[in-house]
């Protein structure tokens, strides 16, 4: 090939360097390699160069990070990177906000009395998934749940509109005027979308304050309780 473009050489010089014998670093290179390959497949491709280093010096293999980072480049691979905080209580200035009936009093005399709504968000491979659950205060049981990649209205009206037929099929449908329906300031709880379906079933409407971590805590609280977290949900 150098020949056809004018440029000689030894054939002597070309069977050197056929038959030279690979350099310690390079054989070095290519046994962190193997490893640093399989501690990534191991960790489901998550772990960057700082894990995988202190994964290989943990096992033995001693080796510098700029070195794990080096290799990784050559390989191809990164870790996982944590996204953005993702924000889901959003107020909507223009809505109207029902009262706030509850006043941080959770404590609930029987079923159907007082429902906690709140939505919270979970990190998937493919991207953000957003839970909505209703948590009745009295026995702390998640009655409603929806999963939605999206953070619009209809995800908590869905978590509703389960409870509801999940109350009915239990042979406890709420009463009119007897159930009141508490969740945080966003958007999606102040909706008139909400409201009117609150109204129509006979519930009450009752909002806090925009993401007052004393609200979603409670709810939370219910979810753990019930052995059924927001994550697992989905």
């Amino acid at each position: 090939m150098l020949s056809e473009h004018g440029c000689s050489i030894a054939p002597s010089t070309y069977y050197a360097f056929n038959n030279r014998a690979a350099s310690a670093r390079s054989v070095r290179d290519a046994e962190l390699k193997d490893l640093i390959t399989a501690t990534y497949e191991d960790n489901f491709r998550v772990y960057g160069a700082r894990k995988i280093w202190r994964e290989l010096n943990r096992r033995g293999h001693a080796a510098a990070r700029c070195t794990v980072e080096r290799l990784m480049r050559d390989l191809g691979i990164t870790g996982a990177v944590r996204g953005k905080r993702v924000v889901t209580t959003v107020p909507d200035p223009s809505a109207a906000r029902a009262p706030d009936l509850v006043d941080r009093d959770f404590v609930a005399s029987a079923p159907n009395r007082c429902w906690v709504a709140d939505f919270t968000h979970v990190a998937a491979f493919a991207g953000v998934v957003y839970v909505a659950f209703v948590v009745d205060s009295f026995s702390r049981r998640i009655v409603g749940r929806s999963a939605a990649t999206t953070k619009q209205t209809r995800l908590v009206l869905d978590a509703l509109e389960m409870a509801l037929w999940q109350r009915d099929r239990d042979g406890y449908p709420p009463r009119r005027g007897e159930l009141i329906h508490h969740s945080d300031a966003g958007s999606q709880y102040t909706s008139f979308r909400l409201a009117e379906h609150l109204d129509a079933a006979g519930i009450a409407a009752s909002i806090g304050s925009v993401g007052d971590a004393y609200d979603c805590q409670s709810s939370r609280t219910g979810s753990r309780k019930d052995r059924v977290a927001p994550a697992e949900t989905v």
